[in-house]
């Protein structure tokens, strides 16, 4: 049997196939891994045009939409390989990129996951927003990358390539340890879409597991597919997911505080899009926390440590040993680099 499963989900991405699929079946050692496509029930051309011109992939094919999480769990169940590589449709892979990460992992025996060095597929130069470098959450909850800090994304000159213990690497591009995956309970259905990844990586942390960026590898992702920016339902799952992050993730006593700091956050924010006349986005930070105090009941586990939160007894990793707040360092202080926090 093969190490690994190379999983691209695909909804109705006939047009993303035919651009980013070969790159993916050409580069890929094909002594090493299987290129999958888990087919979430489309209703376009996809599984024909899979069948015709991409023999060598193998179709999974779902009778309905599962979304991103539930399409991935399911996967996952069927294929049951040791590694398992979660690969977005808008990625291109170049020449050798896969054999990296297969050996890091190997010789890294409490890394559950790592990810390669994302960079734009429009602008090759630069890092991607999702995912860049590695990424890291600061003390309030919210997710920044080595290469990328809100919107500023950074040009590649080659000063992130050392590989570094990651808080969350991102699920463009995620090699996983299928076992763990599975242990620590896969992609959580309920966030329906945005942060995901950063809370399964979250709860391989509290397992006791490492998250690792190896830049020895790179792929290029074109990104910003599902929705813009500033669509209002993006903003939504966005905060409300933020919140159920730090709801399912953070010990009880230090919950309440947190949760607190993050109102007042959100707040300025609503009034940011209120002052803009964007009264769709306020509405969606105002809905956000209203579904998130109903879907908590769901969530009735707190870990016993507090990974955001630098103390004897949790003994974080070095890369956790400061957790910066990242609106005060990127707004008041203007640091707009990941080198100059």
């Amino acid at each position: 049997m093969k190490q690994i499963a190379v999983i691209i989900l695909n909804w109705n991405g006939e047009k993303l196939l035919r651009e980013f699929l070969p790159s993916v079946v050409a580069n890929t050692d094909s002594d090493l891994a299987d290129v999958i496509v888990a087919d979430n029930g489309s209703t376009d051309s996809s599984r024909e045009l899979l069948r015709r011109e991409f023999p060598e992939v193998k179709l999974l094919e779902f009778e309905e939409n599962l979304g991103f999480a539930g399409g991935y769990n399911r996967a996952l169940r069927e294929t049951r390989y040791p590694y398992t590589v979660l690969l977005n449709s808008d990625v291109e892979t170049p020449a050798g990129w896969l054999r990296p990460l297969f050996d890091f992992m190997e010789s890294h025996p409490d890394a559950a996951a790592c990810q390669p060095k994302i960079l734009s597929y429009k602008e090759k130069g630069k890092f991607e927003y999702a995912g860049a470098a590695g990424g890291f959450i600061d003390r309030n909850g919210f997710p920044y990358c080595r290469g990328r800090i809100f919107d500023t994304v950074e040009e590649d000159h080659g000063q992130y390539d050392t590989p570094v213990e990651v808080f969350w690497a991102t699920g463009a591009a995620l090699m996983v340890r299928t076992d763990l995956y599975e242990k620590a309970g896969g992609l959580d259905e309920r966030f329906f879409a945005h942060m995901e990844e950063i809370d399964l990586c979250w709860r391989l942390s509290l397992m006791g597991k490492q998250l690792w960026c190896v830049p020895a590898s790179h792929v290029f992702h074109l990104g910003g597919g599902s929705l813009p920016a500033e669509n209002p339902r993006k903003t939504y799952l966005n905060f409300r997911n933020n919140l159920l992050l730090l709801h399912k993730n953070l010990p009880a006593k230090d919950l309440s505080g947190a949760l607190l700091r993050r109102r007042l956050l959100d707040t300025i924010a609503w009034g940011k899009f209120l002052l803009a006349l964007d009264t769709a986005n306020a509405s969606a930070i105002l809905r956000a926390h209203r579904d998130f105090r109903r879907m908590r009941r769901d969530y009735p586990f707190h870990p016993p440590i507090n990974l955001l939160r630098k103390s004897p007894e949790n003994t974080p990793p070095k890369n956790r040993q400061r957790i910066p707040n990242i609106i005060v360092e990127y707004f008041l202080r203007r640091k707009r680099l990941y080198s100059q926090i």
